[in-house]
């Protein structure tokens, strides 16, 4: 056989599985933080094939060494760094030829770097005496440990792989392996400001680190590729391309077939509640619940939950520092409206603590669902960053919730993540990571600053052209707070600005003020971002959405329907909605207007 592209040479041997494959095993290791990671699609290990070509090099073909040595290089073709990729499955594979052997080998590959880094972090932390460098490595060490709960959700889903279900696994697995890189650099990030040598030291530490998982995620993009090409029946992604008559709100009941066991514990009559959920545990200051704080609440709750885990908050003012474990999964935190309760804090970075570490609430256990909640950090905007709510959970969902700061309010660090009908205020960089985020119908304003500093909305992260990430605004509104409004000439607001390499922020069907500066986006540090961010705004309104003046960077994008339609919840959330669907609330799968045809401006 001639040799093809590496996606599609992969996927026609799965087309042609019936009539030439022997046998076809697909198995995937996920590279994570200091973890290898290698997609490998064993096509051939006994194949059939009369090419003459490969007739002349049957004895070569034959050795397990030379099977061993191409199987590596067809895994490592479509990556950036080939020789890493290369040397570090091949020096734990020897000459195994069989795909079970060059799994086990790339895990060994895997768990060794991952053994060497917590050693590494764990010996620097102890030699330590600067405060900020121990806080440095213990977030380090917090976020392997998240990379590697990536790496065994993504051996546990290929391990039960079924062919129809190739596509949602790959997107797990893009998003996944996308997180790795965003804990990785956020480890590099803590350093900043510490006084010692260890930042130098970890950033060199993790260097084939992060080439292995950028590798990884080039591995499981090609195939992505593959699949979308080849509009193969019965595996392809199910992407919508919506049309005005298309166009619909999802709300109330869910649909029977997207029902599941959380819209059933949502639609729960308690009425204890004014809420109509049952709650496993009730937090009240008057003493009417359970628990008078919510952090004894959260020590109560189990571990691995295999249901929704519900928590109700009564009204009040509840000043507490919340972190919810990567292991406190399927939890509903609800409250009695977004002004009623609310939990608050007020750790900062310029008192010395990690912007990681600032979070009034700290989400990272998957299918979190809050509603009618509000969080705040009241740091003020003299505290640089302070962090109201941090979100590096899957598929999480925030209803009608309000977050409420000032530099870095919402901190959308990582994975899938969805907002209805929320109010996010700030000033610099107040909504900002490297998430999938789509944020619907939400009320954006901007707070005054401090003399000298300009506003930006948006900071969003994307440091690799791969990450299936970005934060969309859509049908939302950019506004002045009352303290702004009449000083908003003095102080320049931005709808965003390249905090990563490849920042991707689409803002469409939104309402902006005349708050926002005729050239709409500002620069992060030079001409850093300018020619590979992804910016784009698509059929929005009001007196500061004319993009006749905007900047002409090459990363700003002109925008038509058909490309708009990509930044939809049904086509960017790659995977599939049903986890939002299931959470019950109000939700557009497509465009909210309906001239939805305008080309942008």
């Amino acid at each position: 056989m001639k040799q093809l592209n590496f996606a599609k040479t992969l996927f026609i041997y799965v087309i042609d599985d019936s009539q030439r494959a022997k046998r076809i095993t697909i198995i995937a290791v996920c590279s994570c933080l200091l973890v290898a990671m290698v997609i490998v699609v064993a096509v051939g290990v006994n194949i059939d094939d009369d090419d003459s070509n490969e007739k002349n090099d049957k004895d070569n073909k034959n050795s397990r060494a030379y099977v061993s040595k191409k199987a590596i290089e067809s895994i490592c073709r479509p990556t950036d760094f080939k020789k890493t990729c290369e040397e570090e499955i091949g020096a734990e594979a020897g000459n195994a030829t069989d795909t079970n052997d060059l799994i086990q080998a790339a895990f060994k590959a895997a768990m060794k770097f991952v053994s060497r880094a917590a050693q590494n972090s764990t010996t620097l932390r102890n030699l330590q005496k600067d405060p900020r460098t121990k806080k440095a490595l213990d977030i380090c060490i917090q976020l392997m440990t998240y990379s590697i709960n990536e790496l065994q959700k993504s051996f546990n889903k290929i391990d039960r792989l079924e062919l129809p279900m190739l596509h949602e696994i790959l997107a797990d697995l893009r998003i996944w392996l996308s997180a790795t890189i965003t804990n990785q650099e956020t480890c590099i990030e803590g350093f900043k400001n510490t006084t010692t040598d260890a930042g130098e030291k970890m950033n060199k530490a993790l260097n084939i680190s992060m080439q292995l998982s950028r590798n990884g995620l080039a591995i499981v993009t090609e195939l992505s590729k593959g699949f979308h090409e080849l509009n193969v029946e019965g595996i392809q992604s199910r992407r919508r391309l919506l049309g005005k008559k298309e166009v619909t709100v999802i709300g109330g009941k869910p649909k029977s077939d997207l029902s599941s066991i959380f819209s059933r514990r949502l639609l729960q009559v308690n009425q204890d509640t004014q809420n109509g959920v049952k709650a496993d545990v009730v937090v009240a200051k008057d003493g009417s619940g359970g628990f008078n704080n919510i952090k004894d609440a959260i020590n109560r709750m189990p571990l691995n939950a295999t249901k929704p885990f519900v928590i109700y908050i009564k009204e009040g003012v509840y000043e507490e520092n919340l972190e919810f474990g990567y292991r406190m999964i399927n939890v509903m935190l609800i409250g009695d409206g977004k002004e009623k309760t609310r939990i608050t804090g007020h750790i900062n970075n310029a008192d010395g603590i990690p912007t990681f570490r600032t979070a009034t609430l700290a989400v990272n256990g998957d299918n979190f669902f809050a509603k009618n909640i509000g969080f705040e950090n009241s740091a003020g905007a003299a505290k640089l960053q302070a962090v109201a709510l941090m979100v590096t959970a899957d598929f999480s969902v925030f209803y009608n919730c309000s977050m409420d700061g000032y530099q870095g309010t919402l901190y959308v660090h990582s994975k899938r993540q969805f907002y209805r009908d929320c109010t996010v205020t700030g000033t610099i960089d107040f909504v900002f990571g490297d998430s999938a985020s789509i944020f619907q119908n939400c009320t954006f304003l901007v707070r005054k600053p401090l003399d000298g500093q300009q506003n930006a909305v948006t900071a969003q992260g994307r440091s690799d052209v791969r990450q299936p990430t970005g934060i969309v605004l859509q049908n939302s509104r950019i506004m002045a707070a009352s303290e702004l409004v009449s000083l908003k000439n003095k102080y320049p607001t931005y709808l965003g600005r390249p905090w990563g390499n490849f920042s991707r922020t689409i803002i469409m069907e939104t309402y902006i003020d005349d708050l926002v500066k005729p050239d709409g986006w500002a620069i992060w540090d030079g001409s850093w971002g300018l020619s590979t961010c992804f910016y784009a705004e698509f059929n929005n309104d009001g007196p500061g959405s004319n993009t006749t003046s905007r900047v002409k960077w090459p990363g700003i994008k002109n925008f038509s329907m058909e490309n708009a339609v990509d930044f939809t919840p049904g086509s960017f959330f790659i995977g599939g909605d049903s986890w939002i669907r299931a959470r019950n609330v109000p939700y557009t799968v497509g465009f909210f207007k309906n001239n939805v045809q305008q080309k942008a401006q």
